[in-house]
This record gives C-alpha cells, structure tokens and sequence, in this order.
C-alpha cells in the first residue's frame, strides 16, 4: 500500500464489519446510491440496504445513468471476490475522477492485494497514478486474513482521507467499535514481516497450479482469477448443476449466483484446503472427464 498520512489510518473489527457498516457511518440514507461490482460479496449490497440506500450493481460507470446524481459511495473491490479480477490504473482512475466530479466517497477493498499471481500488478486506489497524489474522498480497506491467516483475530484497517477516518473514528467511538490493544500490537507486528507473507503466498501458489490443472483436467474454464484465494471456474452450465455435480465427487463449491445474477454459470473454487485435501483433487474430479 502507498504511504499514508498517519491521521488517515482506522483499524477495524475485521474488514467486513467495515464494509457492512460504513453507508451508515457516512451517513447514507433513503434516496442515496451504493455502487457496487455486478459479481461480489453481498455484503457490499447487505450494507447499503442496512442503512437504507440502494444498492447498484454495476462494473462501469456508464451503467449507472440516471441514478449518479444520487450516488454518494462507490465500492471497487480489486483483487475481486470471488472472480479474481484484478483492476488496472486506468480503470481505478476513471472512477476516482467520476466519484470525486458527484461528490461521491470510493471505498476499495484490497484485502488479496498481496496475492496476485503470475507477475500481476495490483495497484491500490491510492497510488498516485490513480488519485492524482490527493486521498481526498478515497478509502482503502485491507485485512490480515488473508496475507497473514489472522481471520479470528479480526484484525483490519482502513486507510486513505484523513478528513474521513477523522469523521469515521469519532463516530465509532460512541458505536463501540474500538479494535482491542493487542489485536492492534498483532496488527502492527503482522503488517512489518513480510518473510510470512512470502511464505503464505508461496503455500498457495502450488495449490493454485494443482487445483487449475485438475479442474482444467475435468473440463472446467477458468475466468479471470490474476489473484486471490479462488478459482472462478465454468463448464457454461447453471452452477447449481456444477455445484451438484462436484458435491457427488465429494468437492464443495461456493454457486456463483451467491454473488449476483451475473454469475449463474460459475462456481467459486477456494484454495483454502488442506495440502492433503487439495493433493487429492485430481482424483476426485477425475470422473466428471469421462
């Protein structure tokens, strides 16, 4: 992640209390718009709706039309989940440049930022490439999770506008959702080691390539997928006929129409197994190639 004023960094509670709560902490209500991807975690949508706004799906501004002079928060998810997609610097700028000329707040999650595969760039909404230098308006949300295996510990943060967190942090004070001490002293400890990151990403690139190849094996196409802990996989068939077709094999899929209409013929593969797990895949798939 770029450099940040230190004023403009918030821990939170994990990145999906962030991303569920933060329309109603800006304030967002009957009336406003939350734009989200087409294909994405349903708490982009689930926090619009829990504030009272609307959710949007859409992948390009374009696709907002009448509705943006009602947008008030623009939500980039890159590297995605769960298609993997990473999005390039033109892209991030075009919609900072677009939510910045409404007067809308962007909030990335970039949580798998670290992940990217096969020489992949992953740039963050606040390079300076895409921002312009300025986090005016912009928030990057990151947690250890992922690059760390830190789920339980619930240890995240947002970083970007000072003049936001600063709004941010006085309200959440008063709602309660104060990140303990020593999940913050994780926090720090787990963001200055990069020799477990390395280690972490290295675990998972031998099981990507494993993976990969045995559901290439089975005839599956793999869509997008530059980065993150997924495989987003197709045989161009309604998934809940590919989720059924792989639970007979004793493999479980997350129906890509869990994350929006748009994914009704892919299914979510994670790399999160076991190495004993993923190493017998092969097998397991084998019977749906014949």
């Amino acid at each position: 992640m770029p450099d940040v004023d230190p004023d403009g960094v918030l821990p939170t509670i994990g990145s999906k209390e962030l991303v569920a709560w933060l329309p109603t902490l800006l304030g967002l209500g009957a009336g406003d718009v939350v734009v989200h991807p087409e294909v994405a975690y349903p708490t982009y949508d689930v926090g619009a709706r829990l504030a009272g706004a609307t959710p949007l799906p859409a992948d390009g501004t374009v696709q907002v039309g009448p509705a943006t002079r009602r947008v008030r928060l623009v939500w980039l998810n890159s590297p995605g989940n769960p298609t993997g997609r990473v999005l390039g610097v033109e892209h991030l700028r075009k919609v900072v440049d677009w939510a910045r000329s409404i007067g809308a707040v962007v909030a990335s999650d970039e949580c798998y930022a670290e992940l990217g595969w096969d020489g992949v760039r992953v740039p963050s909404v606040l390079d300076p490439e895409v921002c312009g230098g300025s986090h005016r308006g912009l928030l990057a949300l990151y947690s250890m999770s992922k690059q760390s295996n830190l789920a339980g510990y619930r240890a995240s943060f947002a970083a970007g506008d000072p003049v936001l967190v600063r709004r941010l942090l006085e309200i959440r004070k008063h709602a309660g959702m104060i990140v303990p001490g020593p999940v913050q002293e994780a926090l720090r400890v787990a963001l200055g080691d990069d020799v477990h990151v390395a280690e972490q990403r290295a675990r998972y690139a031998v099981r990507r390539e494993l993976v990969r190849a045995a559901l290439a094996g089975a005839g599956f196409r793999i869509d997008n997928s530059e980065a993150g802990l997924y495989l987003w996989a197709t045989r161009q068939e309604p998934c809940w006929d590919t989720v059924a077709a792989l639970a007979d094999q004793g493999v479980l899929v997350a129906p890509g129409e869990f994350y929006g209409p748009a994914g009704g013929q892919h299914v979510r593969v994670a790399l999160t197994a076991t190495d004993e797990r993923i190493g017998r895949l092969a097998d397991r798939l084998a019977a749906l190639s014949t």
